[in-house]
């Protein structure tokens, strides 16, 4: 049985920008054809185990010939696939997206086009420019500054020039000198204001700005990056009004996140609404341990009565454990049991079983639940610890010295490292695009390491949830940051002081 293709536009960079249903076609995809112009923050979405296929397209350099990618994607659906064809932009915007539906017609392969937020719009809109505005223009035009090889221009700058409207000129840096000098021969004012805008959308966004007559020799000074457009029209003097993405606390700041995946998002977003561009790499992955059976036994010694404290020191520790408990059980196998949370994110995940916590330290980490959930315990309490079979000795090496208090340590999953099979992070790091890398546990510090371990990690800036964390990332001679508290918003706190102390060394 045939699969199926979606064309699907990744939007021009921001994540934020990827539609909801792109991304919900993405999330169940089985083989994924991608192009180089989609960011690495898309790629991240990505789920693991996927096949992936790079299609990369950049200034003439073509890792598959158009023909090429047209019969992957026929090949994989013939196979019966959910194959996803991710493209940067959208993909009916000189994305050749009818080119590749054809051979897929001609063999009666089901498809479906997911638009994505062009960069004709979104990169002007980032910088503060309005393609329409009814005071300065009542036309917008989108026109392709790529042409073949041996081929001349079919664009009619006359008509363009006599438009009097806003012009975005798409995959045209190269063809600067020849756009511009169109322009000016069909009489446009030499005055009129003009702007590249260089990977516009992410941390590394950036506008040179000048007129028709000016923006070539604007550009010579400077060195432009691609992907970038130009825009040509009177609006383009709103950009200084009008800017607002540079504005933001965190613009121009570009983190690596580092967290499990399925808990990633939420900081992830918190990062992104002050403006940073986030980069999901989950460097570690937390699975159930594969022999259950003392889990299981711990389960039914606490449902007759056996213990009178559970500590939690994670989120995953908490859902492992409430799955296998409600899969055995419910929860009325707690009996009178108190529970203990190291902080307030394995807080929440006791609240989505409907339970709050009877004690959380004062400092969320493992020293201090350890000698204060030791003053709270009676004599001779029983305490069952479910939690990663890597779990440090410092929690235990604390309650160790109650008043005889018996403690049951037991592993309830284990944690594995995890790198990105489609993301260099190792050449993130050495090429510098990479700012600050977020930590949330020493583990993470651990899977990140094993994921890039020939790099030189005094390069990489580590803002980290506590000192355990951080001194972790210490041993390895990353320069590091501390939240002032346990907690996700104390972390991204964390994270702007330390860019506003990297600006002030600059």
């Amino acid at each position: 049985m045939a699969g199926k293709v979606w064309l699907v536009g990744a939007g021009p960079g921001d994540v934020g920008l990827m539609t909801l249903k792109g991304r919900e076609v993405l999330s169940r995809a089985e083989v994924v054809v991608y192009d180089a112009l989609v960011s690495n923050s898309v790629l991240g979405l990505i789920p693991e185990g996927t096949k992936l296929i790079f299609a990369g397209k950049r200034s003439g350099n073509h890792y598959l010939k158009q023909e090429e990618t047209n019969k992957v994607l026929l090949e994989e659906a013939l196979n019966g696939k959910r194959v996803v064809r991710l493209k940067g932009g959208d993909p009916f915007v000189f994305g050749r997206g009818g080119e590749e539906l054809e051979l897929l017609v001609q063999h009666g392969i089901p498809f479906e086009i997911v638009p994505g937020v062009t960069s004709a719009f979104a990169v002007p809109a980032y910088n503060g420019i309005p393609v329409t505005h009814r005071d300065y223009c009542s036309s917008v035009h989108i026109v392709t500054g790529h042409r073949r090889a041996d081929h001349s221009y079919d664009i009619d700058f006359g008509a363009l020039a006599r438009t009097k409207g806003t012009l975005v000129f798409l995959m045209g840096i190269a063809a600067l000198p020849d756009l511009m000098g169109g322009l000016l021969a069909a009489g446009m004012d030499p005055d009129m204001p003009a702007a590249v805008l260089e990977r516009g959308t992410t941390a590394r966004q950036r506008r040179v700005s000048a007129t028709v007559g000016t923006l070539q020799g604007a550009c010579e000074k400077t060195v432009v990056q691609t992907p970038a457009i130009i825009v040509v029209g009177r609006v383009c003097a709103l950009a200084e009004t009008f800017g607002w993405a540079e504005k933001r606390p965190l613009a121009g700041v570009r983190v690596l996140v580092t967290r499990p995946r399925e808990r990633v998002s939420t900081l992830a977003n918190m990062l992104q609404d002050r403006g940073a561009e986030v980069l999901e790499l989950p460097a570690i992955r937390t699975v159930p341990v594969k022999d259950m059976t003392p889990v299981d036994a711990a389960i039914e010694t606490l449902s007759k009565g056996g213990y009178h404290w559970l500590a939690f020191t994670s989120p995953s520790g908490v859902d492992i454990f409430f799955d296998r408990l409600i899969a055995l059980r419910d929860l009325r196998a707690l009996g009178g049991a108190r529970l203990a949370a190291i902080g307030q994110g394995t807080q929440k995940a006791l609240l989505k079983y409907g339970l709050r916590a009877d004690f959380m330290p004062s400092v969320y980490d493992g020293e201090t639940l350890g000698r204060e959930l030791r003053s709270a315990c009676a004599p001779g309490s029983r305490i069952l610890i479910p939690r990663a079979a890597i779990g440090d000795r410092e929690l235990i090496g604390e309650l160790e010295k109650g008043n005889n208090l018996a403690v049951t340590d037991i592993a309830t999953y284990d944690t594995e490292y995890a790198a990105s099979e489609v993301i260099d992070e190792r050449g993130e790091i050495e090429r510098g695009e990479i700012d600050f890398a977020v930590f949330t546990s020493a583990s993470t510090v651990r899977g990140f390491a094993a994921a890039v371990s020939d790099v030189d990690f005094t390069r990489v800036n580590a803002v980290c949830i506590g000192k355990q964390t951080a001194a972790e990332a210490q041993r390895r001679g990353m320069r590091t940051w501390t939240a002032q508290k346990a907690t996700l918003e104390a972390l991204v706190e964390a994270v702007e002081e330390a860019a506003e102390e990297m600006r002030n060394d600059e």
